[in-house]
């Protein structure tokens, strides 16, 4: 599973969530987001994002 996580403080953009708040619906790529989209928490744009891979597994 991919997120996209803000390098300024740290949200992570979650595919499978979207951002329902600013109108964002679930299943929504980050790349498809509009390129005046911003972090929600703190207002960084797209470029202030970096993708990471989450895994599904859990340790226990």
């Amino acid at each position: 599973m991919k997120k996209f996580v803000c390098e300024l403080c740290g949200y992570a953009y979650d595919v499978n969530e979207g951002d329902p708040d600013n109108g964002i619906e679930p299943e929504t790529e980050f790349v498809e987001l509009p390129a005046d989209w911003v972090c929600p928490l703190c207002g960084a744009s797209k470029d202030d994002f970096e993708e990471v891979e989450v895994s599904d597994e859990i340790d226990i």
